[in-house]
């Protein structure tokens, strides 16, 4: 028997942290044979954001993935990556909420439950690891490393113990940033080691550069269980190569026994497979020790990185990335993991798109600052916390210990369309965004985002387009910015954009089909004509007025509006909520920014928005 044992890591957390997840399912199945007849301990795959790209971006049911994939895998357990009681959404949800959720996950093929608390808050732990238990799956406790004044090994040994009590079969080492050196991981694994009888499992992105030689430190101080990723999604943002791990270990007393021209028919499967996700290509892929400093974990940094493209503002990420340790500070030093990681990394978007601090909170920093997702491992910036919940009381409690039953609330909202207790589960992590999938799936007009043909030329680099640009129409120069666009319908695009810093909206409709190649940046009309009657061709112009005056409610970036709580005739303050939008995930709560009575509404709930138009119009007291 191996003294140490893999977990491989291609199938979730790799392609989570190089291309935003963007990997489909049935780039998956051709490969899992070869998978299956490695002999790994554990395959990772299901859970963290897949969950959320099935539904959001692939357009794919993410259980009909958990289930071909264990069809595919019959002799290797699949492993997944559980929130708690946030379980694979960005809140907590109710205890019957969890049981369902894991009884349903263990039903459907899950056989790890690698299960962890952003906050390290373990009572947002217990209900989930029942479940577990009681569905007989191997749970798996998680200690979310981090660094700080208030971060030590005996705080990290005593969440080792509680995690033993509460029944754990084995814990994790989860270091989601690489942030371990190899001498830190000597003493907190040798420590741990010997405060606990589980085995030990180091799970450590390579962003830092120094994973494989903690790995080889955790080992030698009894760790038996690694992270690693095959080496075609390896390492970087990643974790170490799988290769490179076997082949060190090799001949030695901790051999792996794994076949290394095996995992390098693998690799060559899935070096191919990448080039076709080219577009989503994160371009903080290789070592960044400012990771050190900044924390952001390697599953986030492909996520930011699209996220700041689509926002048309990828030129601020470093300034992102230095705000980052600072909102977390602020926020009494948070582990950064999901949610955490994206209510941290959100925040500090919008310090710095608006150019003010806490000038826009969202509402899940509001719900954190409240206590609603658990005690803070340090002490919050009360002037922070004044601005974004002024006098509003904090709990102490358990956050779910507040909530009623939900199931039977959310049976009933989506018995419309539910097909089976699966659609149920994915309405329960993502209400708006499960009843479009499912009403989309029952029409059958489901559609994946686009992939780009590989080597397409798009001017201006191998990953984006140009978003900004001069457009000379009979001797008039307009400027143009492209703010963001909507997802693509069967034939047309919208696109919000600024023409000489006035706000519109262009909806595009596809007259021909065209094939993009590379090399000369051109592009080749297609055969398969789709032209229509000139009548049928629509640019339109968005209807909302550029903001003017005070009274005018913008956005500070492009999103969805979730939802309108104000109408004309209502009187409101300064500082009221009058409508929440969603960007990048997380929900922003957008403010009067005077005190009077609403006269204009220019949106609706499900509308996507931009900067530069006015919202809302309030008539000054």
């Amino acid at each position: 028997m191996a003294k140490v044992f893999i977990s491989d890591l291609v199938l979730r957390d790799g392609h989570q942290s190089l291309i935003a997840t963007r990997m489909r399912t049935e780039d998956m199945l051709p490969v899992c044979a070869k998978l299956d007849s490695v002999g790994f301990w554990s395959l990772e795959a299901w859970g963290g954001a897949t969950f959320d790209a099935c539904v959001r971006f692939l357009r794919e049911d993410p259980w009909d993935r958990l289930k071909k994939l264990r069809k595919a895998l019959p002799n290797t357990r699949i492993q997944m990556l559980l929130r708690g009681q946030n379980l694979l959404g960005y809140r907590n949800y109710s205890d019957d909420v969890v049981r369902a959720f894991v009884k349903q996950c263990a039903d459907n093929g899950v056989d790890v439950f690698r299960i962890f608390d952003a906050m390290n808050d373990l009572r947002n732990l217990r209900v989930s690891i029942e479940a577990v238990k009681a569905s007989g799956k191997i749970a798996e406790g998680a200690i979310s490393y981090t660094t700080s004044p208030v971060h030590n090994i005996p705080y990290f040994v005593g969440l080792a113990k509680e995690f033993e009590a509460m029944g754990c079969d084995t814990l994790a080492i989860k270091d989601m940033a690489g942030l371990l050196t190899p001498a830190i991981t000597a003493e907190l694994v040798k420590a741990i080691k010997s405060a606990v009888k589980m085995p030990i499992h180091m799970h450590s992105h390579a962003t830092s550069g120094l994973s494989a030689m903690c790995f080889l430190r955790a080992v030698e101080n009894g760790a038996t269980i690694l992270d690693t990723c095959n080496s075609s999604f390896g390492e970087g943002a990643s974790h170490t190569s799988t290769e490179s791990m076997v082949a060190a270990l090799a001949g030695t007393e901790y051999d792996t026994g794994l076949s290394l021209p095996l995992l390098q028919e693998i690799t060559a499967y899935f070096r191919e497979t990448r080039k076709k996700y080219w577009q989503f290509e994160s371009a903080f892929t290789g070592v960044d020790t400012r990771v050190l400093v900044n924390q952001v974990p390697g599953g986030m940094i492909s996520n930011l990185s699209n996220q700041l493209k689509e926002q048309g503002a990828l030129d601020k990420m470093d300034q992102v990335l230095a705000e980052i340790p600072r909102v977390r500070e602020d926020l009494g030093f948070p582990p950064l993991v999901t949610p955490t990681s994206q209510i941290v990394g959100t925040q500090a978007v919008l310090n710095v798109l608006t150019g003010q601090r806490y000038k826009s909170v969202t509402t899940e920093v509001k719900n954190y600052l409240q206590g609603r997702y658990g005690r803070a491992p340090g002490e919050v910036n009360s002037e922070v916390r004044s601005i974004a919940i002024g006098n509003a009381e904090v709990i102490t409690c358990r956050p779910a210990d507040q909530l009623e039953d939900e199931m039977e609330r959310i049976h009933s909202e989506i018995s419309d369309i539910a097909k089976s207790e699966e659609d149920v589960l994915t309405y329960a992590m993502f209400p708006e965004l499960a009843r479009t999938f499912l009403q989309e799936r029952a029409a059958g007009t489901l559609k994946p985002e686009q992939l780009l043909p590989v080597g397409a030329n798009l001017s201006c680099g191998p990953f984006f387009a140009p978003n900004e640009f001069n457009v000379t129409i009979h001797g008039e120069t307009y400027h143009i910015n492209i703010a963001g666009s909507g997802h693509p319908g069967e034939d047309q695009r919208a696109f919000f954009v600024s023409v000489d810093g006035v706000s519109e909206e262009l909806i595009v409709e596809a007259i021909n089909e065209v094939e993009v190649f590379g090399g000369m940046g051109g592009v080749v009309a297609g055969g398969g004509s789709k032209a229509k009657n000139s009548d049928s061709k629509k640019i339109a112009s968005g209807k909302r007025p550029r903001p003017s005056h005070q009274g005018h409610v913008t956005t500070a970036m492009p999103g969805t509006v979730v939802d309108v709580l104000v109408e004309p005739g209502k009187i409101v303050k300064a500082g009221d909520p009058v409508l929440v939008i969603e960007a990048m995930k997380m929900e922003n709560e957008v403010q009067a920014p005077i005190s009077g009575t609403v006269i204009n509404v220019y949106i609706a709930k499900g509308d996507s928005v931009t900067p530069d138009e006015a919202l809302v119009e309030i008539q000054p007291e």
